[in-house]
Order: structure tokens, then sequence, then C-alpha cells
């Protein structure tokens, strides 16, 4: 019986730590137009899975760089994300290629209109509230090429 309920309770925390959010990786400041982007990065394939899940809030100016091996078609989903972001999808030059808003918590495909190595998850509504549509150019470090 012991067993079990040490069981029992390693299960409930290994859920209970699926359920935190990635807060503590890696920054790069972004650049569209005259405003700055603290963006976290998220390289790996753990990272890129993850996401912004189980974020309760973001501040208006960060947000979330999703960088891929080589420029393939994105989709994203809403699983287990609880914001209602917009993700910009992104070409190497830092060129946005197209924009789409997405509702929390759906498994409602979202993806590039080609393919892309960059996508940007912002609260949604930033793009649009700052003006910025597909073509404009984002700037930063990982765009210099």
């Amino acid at each position: 019986m012991k067993k079990l309920f040490a069981l029992v309770a390693a299960l409930a925390a290994a859920a209970a730590l699926a359920q935190d959010p990635q807060t503590d990786l890696p920054r790069v400041k972004l650049g569209a137009g005259m405003h700055q982007i603290d963006a976290q990065v998220a390289a790996s394939n753990d990272q890129r899975m993850t996401g912004l899940m189980y974020r309760k809030e973001m501040p208006q100016q960060e947000g979330m760089l999703f960088v891929f091996e080589y420029p393939s078609q994105q989709c994203f989903w809403m699983k287990n994300t609880l914001l209602p972001l917009s993700a910009a999808f992104i070409a190497d030059d830092g060129t946005i290629v197209n924009i789409e808003d997405m509702a929390p918590q759906t498994l409602e495909s979202h993806c590039s209109a080609k393919p892309v190595r960059y996508v940007l998850e912002m609260n949604k509504g930033w793009f649009a509230r700052k003006g910025i549509k597909a073509g404009a150019k984002l700037t930063g470090t990982p765009f210099q090429r």
C-alpha cells in the first residue's frame, strides 16, 4: 500500500510539473518598426512543443520566438494554451509572411502561408494594434544572416 501511495504521489507531482509554464528560456530583443519585443526563444523540440502552454498572463511587450532548423510550413494550435495569441510566421530575413489570431485551448491549425523558420507569438491583437501586417520586416539577431 505504501508503494502504491508513493507511486500516486510521484505521478501527481509529475503532472503538476508538466503544467508549469516555461519562463526561463533564453531571450532575444526584436524590433518591429519603433516597437521593441522581449522574446523568449524556443529552439529545441521540447521547448517548441511546450511553447506558451499554461501561461496565465504575459506582458504586452513580451512574446515567444519559435526557431526551427530549416524553413517548412509551420502549423500551430492552442492545446493547453490559456492566453489568446497572434502568431506571425516569419521568413529568414525577418519579413512577416502572414499573421494568424488564435483562440485559447483549441485544436484548430494555424499555418504559415509559405515555408518559414520563425514564428513569433504575441498577445492576441498585438500586431494589429501596432499596425504591423504581412510584409513588415522584423529586426534582431535571428534575422541577421
